[in-house]
Parts: C-alpha cells; sequence; structure tokens
C-alpha cells in the first residue's frame, strides 16, 4: 500500500488495527521528503529527526494498550507563523531568522495531545503577507502541479506539502484567504473557520481582527478531524470564543436535501476566469441533482470588500509589527549611530518590500488627519459587509462562489504590480471581514490542467453545514484523471 497517498481517516483505521506503525508512516513521509523537496521547496524547518523519535513513542504506548490521542501517529507539518518550543519560527523572514520560541502555540499543544508527529515547519509569505509566496526570505515554494507556476499564498507551503505528499495534513493561517487561495490553487481541502473558535495564542500576529489558524487536508472527513482536535475555547486567547463546539464529523455523511443554496451574480462578474465560472456553476448544478435548492442573489458590498480588507490588515500590521525594532528580540542591524538609527536599520534590513508596503500604507490610514478618511471608513464598510452576509444567512444555508478569479500564475507574473497580486483575494477577503467560515475544494480543472477551487461559504459557528456539503458534492463529483506534475 502506498502509504503517502491516504488520508488521515484511513491512516487512522490502519494504525488503530495495527496494520501498520506510525514509524512506518512517518519513513514514508520522509523519503518523500527526500525525493521531492528540492523541487517543491514546502519546508523552512524540517524535523525529521525528532519525527521518528515521536513515531516510535506512539507505538511504543500502542503497544502497551495506552489511550491515545486522534491524531496518534499521523506526520503532519506547520506554517513557519505558529510558534514551536524549541524549534525555530521565523515567520519566513530575515527578522526572525533565528527565532526560537520559549513555547508552543495553542494549536501545537493540542495537536501534541492528539499525537500528531510534526515533520517540519512550511514555507510562508513573509509575515503572511501575500497571496503566491513569493515575498519568503528563504525561497519561493512552487506548485506541485506545474512547478513554473506558484502555489498560492501566505499559506503556499502548507497547500504544497499536502499536494505534493509531503504531510498527511497541515496548518495554514487565513487573514484574507490566505488558506483558501493556495487550497485552490493546488487541489486540495482548505478551511477557514469562523473567527474565535481555534485559538490564535502562539501565532505571529499579521492583523489581529483577521488572522485564523485553519487545516490544509487531502479531503473533507480528514478536514472534521483535524477540526475537531484543534477547536476550542483557550483563556489565554482575549478573541476565542466560549462555547462547546460540536463533533464537526457528527452530521458529515447526512443527506443534503432541502439545504438551501445562494449564488451571488458579483462573485461571476466578467474578472473571473470563464473556466473557473462555469466549473463552479456545475458544483451548483450536483447540489441540485442531489437535492439542495440553489438560487441566484445579489451582495452589493462585495467590490467595497479588498479596500476595506487592505485598508484594515495593513493598519493592524503597522501596529502588531512595530515590536519588531532589533531591541528585544529577532534581527538587529550592525551599523547604526543612535536609538532610532538601530530602529531604522533594523526595520529596513530586516523586512522585505511588502512588509514594508503595508507597514507604510497602515501607518499612513492611522495618522492623524487620514485616521477618519481611511481607517474610520474601512472599520464602517466592514460592518455593512456582515450585515450583507447576515441577510442572506437569514434565507439560505451555504453561499457558492469561486475561490479565485484566476487559477495559478506564473512565478514572477505578478510579484511587481501589487494591485493586480491583491485582485487574487477577491473572492476570500469579504469572508474574513465578515468573520464566518469558509471551505475551498477542487471542483475540477482549467485547459493548462490547473486545479480550479469552490468555496463554500456558511453563518458564523455553521462549519458542519459547510462539511455536510462539500462532502455531500466532494462524493458525488465527477473529476478528470490528472494528477500533480510531482
Amino acid at each position: 500500500m502506498d502509504l503517502i497517498k491516504m488520508t488521515a481517516h484511513e491512516l487512522k483505521d490502519k494504525l488503530e488495527s495495527k496494520e501498520i506503525s506510525s514509524v512506518d508512516i512517518t519513513k514514508s513521509y520522509i523519503d518523500r521528503i527526500d525525493k521531492v523537496e528540492s523541487s517543491v521547496n514546502a519546508y523552512i524547518t524540517l524535523t525529521t529527526t525528532q519525527a521518528l523519535a515521536r513515531a516510535e513513542e506512539i507505538d511504543d504506548k500502542r503497544a502497551k494498550g495506552e489511550t491515545l490521542g486522534s491524531l496518534a501517529g499521523i506526520p503532519i507539518g506547520i506554517k513557519d507563523n505558529m510558534c514551536t518550543k524549541g524549534i525555530k519560527t521565523t515567520c519566513a523572514s530575515k527578522m526572525l531568522e533565528d527565532f526560537v520560541p520559549p513555547y508552543n502555540a495553542t494549536v501545537i499543544e493540542k495537536l501534541n495531545n492528539e499525537g500528531a508527529v510534526l515533520l517540519g515547519k512550511l514555507n510562508m509569505d513573509e509575515f503572511a503577507m501575500g497571496s503566491s509566496n513569493e515575498n519568503s526570505y528563504f525561497h519561493k515554494t512552487m506548485n506541485p502541479w506545474d512547478l513554473t507556476r506558484v502555489p498560492g499564498g501566505s499559506s503556499g507551503g502548507s497547500a504544497a506539502a499536502v499536494a505534493a505528499n509531503e504531510a498527511v495534513f497541515t496548518l495554514g493561517s487565513d487573514t484574507g484567504g490566505s488558506i483558501r487561495q493556495p487550497a485552490h490553487y493546488c487541489g486540495v481541502v482548505g478551511m477557514k473557520p469562523t473567527y474565535g473558535t481555534v485559538s490564535r495564542y502562539g501565532l505571529v500576529a499579521f492583523a489581529s481582527s483577521l488572522d485564523q489558524i485553519g487545516p490544509l487536508t487531502k479531503d473533507v472527513e480528514d478536514m472534521a478531524l483535524v477540526l475537531n482536535a484543534i477547536t476550542g475555547y483557550d483563556k489565554l486567547d482575549s478573541s476565542s470564543y466560549n462555547k462547546k463546539y460540536e463533533d464537526f464529523g457528527e452530521n458529515l455523511k447526512k443527506d443534503i436535501k432541502g439545504k438551501k443554496v445562494a449564488l451571488p451574480k458579483e462573485y461571476f462578474s466578467d474578472g473571473i476566469q470563464p473556466e473557473i465560472k462555469e466549473k463552479v456553476i456545475d458544483v451548483a448544478k450536483k447540489l441540485e441533482e442531489l437535492g439542495a435548492i440553489v438560487e441566484e442573489v445579489s451582495m452589493n458590498m462585495t467590490d467595497l470588500a479588498l479596500p476595506a480588507y487592505y485598508l484594515i490588515s495593513s493598519a493592524e500590521a503597522s501596529s502588531n509589527l512595530a515590536r519588531y525594532d532589533g531591541v528585544k528580540y529577532g534581527y538587529r542591524a550592525n551599523n547604526y549611530d543612535n536609538l532610532v538609527d538601530l530602529y531604522k536599520q533594523t526595520r529596513d534590513e530586516g523586512f522585505g518590500k511588502e512588509v514594508k508596503r503595508r507597514i507604510m500604507l497602515g501607518t499612513y490610514a492611522l495618522s492623524s488627519g487620514y485616521y477618519d478618511a481611511y481607517y474610520k471608513k474601512a472599520q464602517q464598510v466592514r460592518t455593512l459587509i456582515k450585515n450583507e452576509f447576515d441577510k442572506v444567512f437569514e434565507k439560505y444555508d451555504i453561499i457558492l462562489t469561486p475561490t479565485g478569479p484566476s487559477t495559478a500564475f506564473k512565478i514572477g507574473e505578478k510579484i511587481n504590480n501589487p494591485i493586480e497580486m491583491y485582485m487574487n483575494d477577491i473572492c476570500t477577503v469579504p469572508i474574513n471581514i465578515a468573520g464566518v467560515p469558509a471551505l475551498s475544494m477542487n471542483c475540477g480543472f482549467d485547459s493548462n490542467n490547473m486545479p480550479i477551487g469552490v468555496q463554500f461559504i456558511s453563518k458564523a459557528f455553521n462549519e458542519s453545514t459547510i462539511l455536510q456539503m462539500a462532502y455531500a458534492y466532494e462524493q458525488n463529483r465527477e473529476l478528470p484523471n490528472i494528477t500533480p506534475q510531482i
């Protein structure tokens, strides 16, 4: 059996029946990484020695009959902006190139408690700012479907690792689409949960009111399994929502007859690649065949989401990144004349071009005389966008849209055009602004055999309905037999 092609739930069943061991799985993934990582560049830091030791520990516990967690023995990868005790957490930045956290993020503690095996930390756009993974200080990650194309960003390493079978599943973070857009480009399942469901403690902040950790997996059932492991209230995170969370797999396999699906016409405008529109409409037709009710709606605030997002996120980034000054931790410039010069030289040398661009935009939006015109206005628009989503969800269970306006583009094609790059997030940023959950999954391929993503959106804390609808589609979709280049 080819272990690297199996899903987490399939491996879990075989581990529990003792058909295979965690060491078997972990060695298979390490062999795979050795074979393809030089082409994909998904990882920044590999922890394969520790992974094998962890796998042996899990196997020993299983042999002794000890109670194990739901992910015991499953090899995973983590985006490199989540703190891992004793393991570098760089945020793909020169600023944190040698930073080793003294503590684990809450999601890492939860995964450790469930017995997951960490293979390493994954590449990303620096401080999670980007849509292509080309902004990493270390190296560019390639799309496994076509090594000349981007994997998406900022969680491009996380998506590429799953697509290239370099991890069973991974965690990414999503501020404006940074899980779902790479999932779309790489043909995997990616989900941004409701804001507040997964603890952000230990996640290096980009924009605190928008950031959300979520999984990237091989199928929808794996998504439910991983969400069960990482959701829950955390007193260490002031934005964590205190409620009892359901078992996300409980309703997964129920039929979807009578579920109401909204197709917002603004998400199918002229800016969307025709092949993407066609495939997403095919998804809607398939859901109708399965008993769902599909209707077209209008969401007039959609066009305002992108400018509002970039003002809000950049303003919060300028505040969050002010801590990197060369004094407390991280990179420090070698040559400076005084304290002010130390700040300037450190930040000039330590931050990349895209990070500097967003800091300047955010600082300007928050400055005296411009706060009301830009930041305050963007927050008012944010409220209108959230209200529009709430209104649609009064009548519909799911909103169905494309995940992005185009499929994966060539490396270097858009890196020098920030506005064109930002437009890649047009279908995903409204979801972060509204704080609702959304999932992207593969629904076909374009004429270049590149994956196309469809996005399922629902009201806050309604992840189970998204998973139910996505699972129903996944079990009934018909995809051509196309495989990644690597």
